[in-house]
């Protein structure tokens, strides 16, 4: 007899699943080298921001808009590139983003101007968004089910390896090379991810073949977004990752070297050392988090939530500091719960996955992508907006992070009983229709 299991819950192999191992690991691990490029494109922004408005010559709201069209590009791309995964396949999908992301990155080394260099971005941002939900696919094709919390966290885990180089490497390279030279040099890395990709890359193992899905038009489309959202476990999957992501993101993308220097009075060196902090903090938490989901499924929720509370206490005593300046031992602690925010908004995906069979995986994995990132980009519009209209009060445009964190919270707890219900409703079905071999 054979019992089948919730994608993401702990417990035996379910029938059919991939068999993992050292293969399994190679071919993921190419996918996820291309992430971690990927990454380190989407966050070069986040140590060049200051840079980058003295060389474009335009204010914090024009600032914003180079990671806000970013982020719209990429939240706008990530329920047609769900489908396209599932049709396609991973190979096909990832190769294409990385074509894109590295000439996004190519154009804005050699940007003249600001608009030639807004339109690099979002050239950027079109190539990153085929990447995390491709490498989230690779992952369930190529290692059993009942490892899908710990594989998602560690591709979340090398994705801010990626920003770490952001911080450590392409920072220094900025201010010892030059602009051009940095982001030129840098896209290299583009090119060697591309080669690997098109060499060793499988979309999954001999004998796991999916079933062939049939061309059928928009109608399929349409269907299969809708199935996808009537499910509550990707609704609530996409909420739980829009009220934990987004933090941490318009933290480490734009706004949190700007903040530590003109508002905390902190040299670029010491607050490229707090960003550095933050990523740290989230591949450490990231492998805390992966492993207690896989052995308690019922934590994922509280986790969330928790990671969002802890967010929120440490935002507010640091923005209501009594002194012009926080006490750098607040600031150290902020940014290590900031680092919590990216394996948290993982969880979302554990949330979606078990809740869509195996042609859905693409597409629900893009909508549920989709919560942080537009989370992101309304924060970081919103941020830029009141820095202008204030006169850079920082304190008023950093408590934009509550609005959104208030609305998310909101739909959580209205979702997460529906949620639960349904997942319930699943196991029972899937123990109805074991099936008892005889001997």
């Amino acid at each position: 007899m054979s019992t089948a299991t919730s994608a993401g819950r702990a417990g035996p192999a379910l029938p059919g699943d991939p068999p993992g191992g050292r293969r399994a690991l190679a071919v993921w691990g190419i996918g996820v080298s291309v992430y971690f490029v990927a990454v380190i494109f989407r966050t070069s922004l986040g140590v060049a921001g200051l840079d980058a408005a003295d060389r474009f010559h335009v204010n914090a709201s024009a600032l914003s808009t180079f990671s806000i069209l970013q982020l719209l590009v990429y939240a706008g791309m990530q329920i047609p590139v769900g489908l396209l995964v599932d049709r396609l396949g991973t190979k096909r999908v990832l190769g294409i983003g990385v074509v894109l992301f590295t000439a996004g990155q190519l154009g804005f080394a050699f940007s003249p101007s600001y608009g030639m260099a807004l339109a690099s971005r979002a050239l950027l941002g079109c190539g990153d968004a085929m990447t995390f939900i491709s490498v989230l696919r690779l992952g369930t094709r190529w290692f059993p089910a009942r490892r899908g919390p710990m594989v998602a966290q560690l591709a979340g885990l090398v994705g801010m390896a990626g920003n770490l180089v952001s911080t450590l490497v392409l920072a220094r390279l900025l201010h010892g090379v030059g602009w051009t030279a940095a982001f030129a040099g840098s896209a290299l890395a583009g090119g060697v991810v591309f080669v690997l990709l098109l060499l060793f890359l499988k979309d999954h193992p001999e004998g796991h073949e999916p079933e062939p899905v049939p061309h059928q038009g928009a109608a399929y489309v349409r269907r299969q977004i809708a199935q996808s959202w009537r499910e509550p476990g990707t609704r609530l999957g996409l909420w739980v990752h829009f009220t934990t992501q987004f933090p941490a993101m318009v933290f480490l993308l734009l706004w949190g070297m700007p903040f530590l220097v003109e508002a905390q009075g902190l040299s670029q060196a010491t607050a490229g050392t707090l960003l550095t902090l933050v990523v740290v903090s989230n591949m450490t938490v990231g492998l805390v988090y992966g492993q207690i989901i896989a052995r308690h499924h019922t934590a994922r929720l509280p986790l969330a939530l928790g990671t969002v509370g802890a967010t929120s206490v440490l935002w507010a005593v640091t923005l209501a500091y009594p002194a012009d300046h926080a006490p750098m031992w607040l600031l150290v602690v902020l940014c290590t719960v900031l680092g919590a925010c990216g394996p948290a908004s993982m969880i979302g995906f554990d949330f979606a996955r078990p809740a869509n069979p195996p042609e859905r995986q693409g597409t629900a994995s893009g909508i549920t992508n989709m919560g942080g990132f537009v989370a992101s980009m309304t924060t970081l519009f919103a941020v830029g907006v009141l820095l202008d209209a204030t006169g850079d009060d920082y304190g008023i445009a950093f408590s934009s992070v509550f609005v959104l964190q208030a609305l998310g919270i909101t739909q959580i707890l209205r979702l997460r009983k529906r949620a639960a219900r349904r997942e319930r409703e699943r196991l029972v079905a899937s123990r109805v229709e074991t099936v008892h071999v005889p001997v």
